[in-house]
C-alpha cells in the first residue's frame, strides 16, 4: 500500500481545513487508516484512526468533536475534516496504514505516506 497525503496550508484559527489520503494497491480496503501529526520540536502524535470498512473511528482527546475522518473505499481515498482549527493543531500530518481495528500506536502502522503542513495562525 502505498500513501500520499495532500490538503495542507496556511489557515486562521478557527477556520477548517480538509487533508485527503489518497491509496494505491488493491488490499487498501483491509486497512485502518490513521492520521498522525508532528509538531516542530515534538514527538509524533496519534490523531485519529478509521477502521477497514469506514464504520468505526477513534480520536485522540485534544482533537475529538472538532476534527473527522471519513473514508471512501470506491476511491481508495481517506479524509480528515478538521474544524475549529487551533495554532496549537500547527504540525505535519502524515497518514498511515496498518491492520488491527483500531490501532493507536505508531508501531501498529505498516505503511506511511509523505507528510502535509498545516499551520494555524493566530
Amino acid at each position: 500500500v502505498q500513501l500520499q497525503a495532500s490538503g495542507g496550508g496556511l489557515v486562521q484559527a478557527g477556520e477548517s481545513l480538509r487533508l485527503s489520503c489518497a491509496a494505491s494497491g488493491r488490499t487498501f480496503s483491509s486497512y485502518a487508516v490513521g492520521w498522525f501529526r508532528q509538531a516542530p520540536g515534538k514527538e509524533r502524535e496519534f490523531v485519529g484512526v478509521v477502521n477497514y470498512s469506514g464504520g468505526s473511528t477513534k480520536y485522540s482527546d485534544s482533537v475529538k468533536g472538532r476534527f473527522t475522518i471519513s473514508r471512501d473505499n470506491a476511491k481508495n481515498m481517506v479524509y480528515l475534516q478538521m474544524n475549529s482549527l487551533e495554532p496549537e493543531d500547527t504540525a505535519v500530518f502524515f497518514c498511515a496504514a496498518g491492520l488491527g481495528f483500531l490501532p493507536i500506536h505508531s508501531y501498529q502502522y505498516d505503511f506511511w505516506g509523505q507528510g502535509t503542513e498545516v499551520t494555524v495562525s493566530s
